[in-house]
């Protein structure tokens, strides 16, 4: 089941300060935060492949039914730059989750997107939301595959972004193309459906000024649990 509520997520930069630190937490949850997801750019994950467009975001955030203002300042304390948006959070493979503040056995790779301007926003929503998403799924090894539509900045000089994908890939695919691509072993059905993604890739313009985060992905439950 997906969380419901109004999501914000956040992109870190220039992280300091462990996300994982209790006195974070508890600002978090004095700010009203109750439900955590942090996306980080860890150790576990140092061999996998990195795209920057500019200084790497180091760290993914996002919290749900909570005023973004707040969370902002708390997070800035970790960070040496921090930016946040309203997005419409849309699960297509539902990962699984245990809020408990564990690592997920997984590489979690986020995409930030950026529409291209030869496309009108309906036209890139249904390129990628109709045609590119079956093809995603079906040529890699993605377990879980949530994307984040964004609805507008939260932050003052928000730079622009249209969206957030998180897809979950075996932890072998960190350094195994074929555990990450499904491809079993196979060189020829490796290149089969790398082809066929990249093209797809190309149609929604995410073959350019696109940041690929690798993350690590953990889940907290913050303040009164909730039922």
């Amino acid at each position: 089941m997906g969380v419901p509520g109004d999501k914000l997520v956040f992109a870190l930069w220039g992280v300091g300060r462990s996300l994982h630190d209790p006195a974070l937490h508890e600002a978090l949850a004095a700010a009203g935060v109750r439900r955590l997801q942090v996306n980080v750019d860890d150790d576990h994950v140092a061999a996998a492949m990195r795209i920057p467009t500019g200084e790497p975001v180091a760290a993914v955030v996002s919290v749900w039914d909570v005023e973004p203002g707040p969370v902002a300042r708390i997070l800035a304390t970790a960070a040496t730059a921090v930016h946040g948006w309203r997005v419409d959070e849309r699960r297509r493979l539902d990962p699984p989750e245990a809020w408990d503040g564990s690592r997920a056995d997984a590489l979690s790779n986020v995409a930030i997107l950026r529409r291209p301007a030869e496309l009108t926003h309906e036209e890139w929503l249904r390129r990628w939301m109709v045609d590119h998403t079956p093809v995603a799924i079906r040529t890699q090894a993605t377990f879980g595959y949530v994307q984040n539509v964004v609805r507008g900045p939260v932050t003052d000089g928000a730079p622009r972004v249209d969206a957030f994908v998180e897809e979950l890939f075996p932890s072998a695919g960190i350094t195994d193309m074929h555990a990450f691509y499904g491809s079993g072993g196979d060189d020829a059905e490796l290149q089969r459906r790398l082809t066929e993604l990249m093209a797809s890739v190309a149609r929604i313009g995410a073959d350019r000024d696109l940041d690929l985060v690798p993350t690590s992905r953990y889940l907290y439950t913050l303040g009164e649990a909730l039922g």
